[in-house]
């Protein structure tokens, strides 16, 4: 494809006029739908245990068509981007339209915005330089600790070029580069050994994140993490205040309250949040936001799948429900307006409400007080895995690292512990919001109905009170 960075529709030999015209006539009828077309290269290289363990490179290009009519949707894709194949996408999603009179819906609002550079990150730097890179990063973390047993890197890059044409003409493109880099080190003792992990990333080229300060940090932060849980105890049971750190434990309020903020679930009333706008849902002091427009950010969006500009949508204000992240058809549905949060995993995968980037913002306390006022408690720095329930609120989740805490004072290490709870009853519980928020390092991806989406995640310290620990101490 020559000149894909200018022109994705036209460098695939399509043509902008017949892709116009074939699309047109698909939507004739329907409340909405669009042309995705996409173009995208990655690549990812894994360095394990002194070793190239695997690298490996992709080219992919295709479109996806699709009509809406109320609650259905028709959708077709394919891999080739030919006059004849979006002709027979459109035959295939006419049957939705079968006894439907209506019109498509307004083109969204167009947008200047450039929230990341067009840059692709895998021209840059050549693949013996990122190999280089990994042994470098493989032979410092040994160096640092003799208890380091394995030392796993990876650098990733991607670069996507999308091509959004809607029915009336209106036709929007973007370009969006990917990059992430991940450190995981297992260092031992005699009787144990334990993991401690880094990753960083965004929408840029790999300069920031390669430099030897940049990547020797998180070496370090990776097996700080190793060595604390060499040192830890058995978590203890029961109910404890908890206190969360800033930045990557904000991944707790993404999947516990977050999901149940998007649109379908709203919609479909099977969101523990549905019927609740305009009411108290959490703690006074409480404001969450999903917000698409911060530059160069992992979640970030010039505009999303469907077209629709990025924005910074307010969710709960100061413990209030104001707001849903809606895509376009569940937007119309529920008589809102559509947020930018369409999004999809490719040109194969249909779009649905996701998040971006989901933040809580400050409150007025120093980390140091809140802290300070916990008699016993755990203090929960970073979160691995988790499950949610969306209709119920519950939740599971398990941290990588935290600490008890007793009369104010952050203690041992704790291994194992487990944070168990409702999502909406934990905002209710949330008691001091501290005045340090930070964003995640840009690391977050996101699962919904087998697609997986970048996000990121963001919060300041926080204290929530009387939350089930599931721990092994006896």
């Amino acid at each position: 494809m020559s000149d894909i960075s200018t022109d994705l529709i036209e460098s695939s030999g399509l043509g902008l006029e017949t892709a116009k015209r074939i699309t047109s006539e698909a939507l004739d009828g329907a409340d909405d739908g669009e042309l995705f077309v996409e173009y995208r290269q990655s690549e990812g290289l894994v360095f394990d245990n002194g070793r190239l363990k695997g690298a490996n490179y992709d080219t992919a290009q295709g479109f996806g068509l699709r009509a809406v009519v109320g609650e259905a949707a028709g959708y077709a894709h394919a891999g080739e981007i030919s006059e004849g194949a979006l002709k027979r996408a459109a035959d295939a999603v006419s049957a939705v339209k079968s006894g439907h009179t209506g019109t498509y819906a307004a083109a969204p609002s167009r947008t200047n915005n450039t929230l990341y550079s067009d840059v692709n990150p895998l021209g840059g730097p050549s693949f013996e330089d990122k190999v280089k890179l990994l042994q470098e990063i493989d032979a410092y973390a040994r160096d640092l600790d003799p208890r380091v047993r394995q030392v796993t890197a990876s650098l990733a890059g991607s670069w996507q070029v999308v091509d959004i044409l809607r029915a009336d003409g209106h036709r929007v493109r973007d370009v969006r580069p990917m990059v992430r880099m991940s450190i995981n080190v297992i260092a031992g003792s005699e009787e144990r050994q334990e993991s401690g992990s880094f990753g960083c990333g965004g929408r840029e080229g790999f300069t920031r994140f390669i430099t030897p300060e940049n990547w020797q940090a998180g070496v370090d932060e990776a097996l700080r993490q190793a060595l604390v849980n060499l040192d830890a105890v058995p978590a203890p049971a029961g109910t404890f205040d908890v206190v969360l750190g800033p930045g990557w434990p904000g991944i707790l309020l993404h999947e516990a309250v977050g999901h149940g903020l998007e649109g379908d679930f709203n919609r479909k009333k099977t969101s523990a949040f549905a019927g609740l706008m305009g009411k108290r849902v959490a703690s006074p002091g409480v404001t969450i936001i999903d917000d698409g427009t911060i530059p160069d950010r992992r979640g970030s969006l010039t505009v999303d799948d469907e077209g629709t500009p990025a924005a910074r949508t307010p969710l709960i204000e100061d413990g209030i429900l104001t707001g849903y992240m809606q895509d376009r058809q569940n937007a119309r549905l529920m008589g809102m307006k559509p947020t930018g949060n369409g999004r999809r995993q490719s040109y194969a995968h249909i779009p649905m409400p996701r998040m971006t980037n989901t933040v809580m913002l400050s409150g007025d306390k120093e980390p140091d007080e809140i802290l300070s006022s916990v008699k016993d408690g755990i203090y929960a720095v970073s979160f691995g895995g988790g499950q949610v329930d969306i209709t119920s609120g519950k939740f599971v989740f398990s941290c990588t690292e935290a600490y008890r805490v007793r009369n104010g004072k952050v203690i041992e290490p704790v291994k194992g512990a487990m944070l168990i709870g409702n999502g909406p009853d934990a905002l209710t519980r949330i008691s001091m919001i501290g005045n340090d928020m930070e964003l995640d390092p840009g690391m977050g991806t996101c699962g919904k109905q087998g697609q997986g989406v970048p996000v990121g995640v963001g919060q300041p310290s926080m204290r929530i009170n009387a939350l089930t620990i599931g721990g092994t101490a006896v």
